[in-house]
């Protein structure tokens, strides 16, 4: 599974931004038609995304040939608007890499949507299998269906936690240090590791604030999330870099493997390397991080 490590959504009615998303380096440009576009301007930013997904097919295809190129995904509206039919109708073109669901309270929610993606796939000519789902955990009942919603279908490579809708959804007050974001956090990593997906941490807001998006994805990535939602271009490098094993992590990460790779050969279960222990788990998780900065390093 390729890294998600930064998802830039763009305002699917703003032809400028998406213009200039074009070149930037974001993992996967989210076009939104959900939050960030007026309700009066659904229907003409529904034309434009699929105008413009049309229009980054190529720069994309040119891009596979010398490197694994960005993602392009689509938030869609929630299928309570109702508008989520003609969203897909729209969108699902051979442009789109995957959907970005918003408010799935349970794994229906997201058959339905998946149901709806077959079809299109079927008719125009895209391979079976090849647009992917991004689901939202943002309510209280899609935290507590969250593993269910994340393991509905093969197609899900991901779901993102959405702190705005949940807390809304909830009551619960948000503050700067998000104490209160601890438990549904690691709910959603929790959820998404044990149906094999990458779990993905809400926004951080204040887009000026670059030593605090610092913070909150510093916290985010050790509580296991492997990538996060953006608003801003300016927050894509500061997040790629803390979601981008530095060199000190792989060098270690290669002296950890090398270590229990030798050991193993002599017929030690366990060894030590610089006054630690190392064993299975801890060989796993350094082959885990390798593997994750050899995809990031491919592109």
């Amino acid at each position: 599974m390729e890294p998600l490590r930064t998802l830039l959504f763009v305002p699917g009615n703003r032809r400028n931004m998406i213009e200039k998303a074009r070149h930037l380096p974001a993992d996967v440009l989210v076009l939104d038609l959900e939050d960030s576009v007026p309700s009066l301007e659904k229907a003409s930013a529904r034309a434009l995304v699929s105008d413009s997904l049309a229009g980054l097919a190529p720069e994309r295809r040119e891009e596979k040939a010398k490197q694994k190129g960005r993602k392009v995904f689509v938030r869609i509206n929630s299928l309570a608007s109702g508008l989520a039919q003609e969203d897909l109708e729209s969108v699902v073109t051979p442009g789109i890499d995957g959907i970005s669901q918003p408010k799935p309270s349970s794994a229906r929610d997201v058959t339905e949507v998946e149901e709806i993606v077959a079809r299109l796939e079927s008719e125009r000519g895209i391979a079976a299998g090849h647009v992917k789902l991004l689901p939202w955990v943002e309510t209280a009942e899609g935290l507590l269906h969250a593993f269910e919603i994340a393991s509905a279908s093969p197609r899900v490579v991901g779901i993102s936690f959405g702190a705005e809708d949940f807390t809304l959804d909830t009551g619960i007050t948000r503050t700067e240090d998000g104490s209160e974001l601890l438990y549904p956090r690691t709910m959603v990593v929790i959820a998404a590791k044990a149906a094999n997906v990458i779990p993905i941490d809400t926004p951080y807001n204040n887009f000026r604030d670059e030593a605090g998006l610092i913070n909150e994805s510093t916290l985010a990535r050790r509580l296991g999330f492997e990538g996060k939602c953006l608003i801003h271009p300016s927050q894509i490098e500061p997040v790629n870099s803390i979601f981008r094993p530095s060199p000190e992590e792989v060098d270690y990460a290669r002296r950890v493997v090398a270590a229990f790779e030798a050991a193993v050969a002599q017929g030690f279960g366990s060894t030590s390397l610089d006054g630690k222990m190392i064993d299975i788990p801890i060989a796993t998780r350094a082959r885990r991080l390798l593997m994750i900065a050899d995809s990031i390093a491919g592109r």
